[in-house]
């Protein structure tokens, strides 16, 4: 997980801006060939050339009048080629790799920014659109336009927030809140077949965001398909803090899952429980089986065993892939973003979705200002995009202790991070492990995901799914993307893996099943009552899912 705090912030890029202008100044022969260059192109476009060619992937341009228009076809490519002369000007400075890569991220961001797609002048589909609704798309445009400035900080909305209501349409999987304490509820899902794995899976969802990235809609519930498939399935939701719950920690966090993991054994009788986390929740799924194993050896076993750990696009600590992306440390930028969340009692979600959208601008910020704002239309209706948006705050501990894990790498040392007195030691966890990663993934990068996973002991399958961060994770049968699949071997560098790991078409959920119940027990009746009997356990029905946490903004 990259610290959001940093992200995109101003003196950050505006840093890496000057960078480029000084590396370029210092390198005056190798700026004056990518401007001839550059000029050669320009010259041939002026005679209605077409010097560059247009990827053929890139959606932006599909409207026809960017091929037919004279107009249109000149400006974009005149965008191609400025935006290949900066490319190749950073790929030509002779730059350590760690500055080359933070230069490549801010021409990324410029390059997403000039786009004529962005422009309503420049776009032919603004014209066509506008003649189609006789002018109403225009006024929608400047509508959005003028509620985006006015309401949400600038950005463009990414979706039709009225098309889905949580309980209905997304988290609408049937179950029970069957444990409610101050920060977290208890979820037990209803079976959806006549037996099930007597060890059940115990979800740890991220701090960030809300736990129904689990359970979209129901085509897109990774919930509902592993009840389909005989899993039994709980999951914690968190709380959204406010500024009175700023000193929640880490530690806080831990004990709660850790508890959520003796409940769930308890109500299945005492079977090992099936441990799985994502992003920031694997981070915390990690941590907590490694508390549980210090407790161990300090003569204060806990009462449940976990039979496997799943880690879901996970970081578990400092990582020089991440840095490479231009978000390298900057102390200063740290330093202000733990006095704002100290000052403010909480890391404000808005902020963290403003954090992450510029990590991805072309796809999270650019191609939303051309379908709300250039053509008019209003924010799609998508289950993922809404949960994207329904944001949480991170109490200022826990944003700390977040940042001193990722910047100091405190877990990288047995005695790095203390939970309850406990030294958390990642080495100690020596259960088999199923790690997926996203190829494409901005937030938490594939290799130090797979670098991440030596940290741990046990045997590993590492899944490397061809997609971004959450379109990883939520990645339902019948998916349009591709996953490698094989052992981590100790030792292996991610590239090598990477080259000799064989490639499957489609979703990686069903390979995870069938992993989960090589590791799970045998098939029982399917319960039916949730919760337990015996009240001593504090695990009985006090709510319908998806609870109360959940709806809390």
């Amino acid at each position: 997980m990259v610290d959001p705090s940093r992200a995109g912030s101003g003196p950050l890029l505006s840093g890496v801006v000057s960078e480029l202008v000084a590396a370029s100044a210092r390198q005056p022969l190798t700026l004056a060939r990518v401007e001839l260059k550059l000029a050669a192109r320009l010259a041939l476009i002026g005679l209605g050339r077409q010097p560059m060619a247009l990827s053929g992937d890139d959606r932006r341009f599909l409207h026809i009048g960017w091929q037919r228009g004279i107009v249109f076809k000149r400006a974009l490519q005149t965008y191609l080629a400025w935006s290949s002369a900066l490319s190749e000007l950073v790929d030509g400075l002779d730059v350590a790799p760690h500055t080359r890569e933070r230069l490549r991220f801010i021409v990324r961001h410029v390059n997403a920014a000039g786009a004529p797609s962005n422009l309503f002048l420049l776009h032919p589909g603004f014209y066509s659109r506008a003649r189609a609704t006789r002018g109403r798309s225009v006024l929608n445009g400047l509508s959005h336009f003028i509620t985006d400035m006015t309401r949400h900080g600038g950005l463009p909305q990414q979706v039709d927030a009225a098309a889905f209501t949580i309980g209905k349409d997304v988290a609408a999987t049937a179950g029970a809140v069957i444990y409610r304490d101050a920060l977290v509820e208890l979820i037990q899902y209803a079976p959806q077949t006549p037996s099930q794995d007597s060890a059940p899976v115990l979800v740890v969802p991220p701090q960030i965001n809300k736990f129904y990235v689990f359970d979209l809609s129901p085509g897109n519930s990774f919930v509902g398909h592993a009840l389909a498939a005989g899993q039994a399935v709980f999951i914690l939701s968190w709380r959204n803090p406010t500024a009175a719950q700023k000193r929640w920690g880490l530690a806080d966090y831990v004990t709660a899952a850790s508890d959520a993991i003796d409940r769930v054994s308890a109500v299945h009788d005492g079977a090992p429980v099936k441990l799985l986390g994502a992003c920031a929740g694997g981070l915390t799924a990690a941590v907590t089986l490694a508390y549980r194993r210090a407790m161990a050896d300090a003569g204060q076993p806990p009462t449940a065993k976990v039979a496997c750990l799943s880690l879901f696009v996970t970081l578990l600590g400092k990582s020089e892939t991440v840095d490479a992306q231009g978000l390298a440390h900057d102390e200063r930028a740290v330093r202000h973003a733990l006095a704002r969340s100290s000052r403010r009692g909480v890391l404000d979600g808005a902020d963290m979705a403003r954090a992450f959208a510029w990590l991805r601008p072309e796809d999270m910020i650019w191609r939303f200002v051309t379908n709300n704002y250039v053509l008019g239309r209003n924010p799609p209706a998508s289950d993922i995009l809404f949960w994207n948006a329904d944001t949480t705050r991170l109490p200022a501990r826990l944003h700390a202790d977040f940042l001193r894990i990722y910047g100091d790498d405190a877990l990288a040392r047995a005695d790095g991070l203390k939970i309850n007195g406990m030294s958390i030691d990642l080495s100690a966890i020596d259960c088999d492990i199923f790690v997926m990663a996203g190829e494409k993934d901005h937030i938490t990068p594939w290799r130090a995901c797979h670098d991440s996973a030596a940290r741990l002991a046990g045997a590993c399958r590492f899944v490397l799914v061809d997609a971004g961060h959450v379109q990883s994770l939520v990645c339902p049968p019948g998916s349009a993307v591709s996953y490698q699949s094989d052992i981590r071997a100790a030792g292996e560098h991610a590239d090598d893996w990477q080259a000799e790991a064989p490639r499957f078409a489609g979703s990686w959920w069903d390979e995870w099943l069938d992993w989960c119940r090589a590791h799970g027990g045998e098939s029982i009746p399917a319960p039916t009552a949730y919760g337990h009997a015996d009240e001593t356990i504090q695990a009985q029905a006090i709510d319908v899912a998806p609870g109360r946490y959940v709806r809390q903004r």
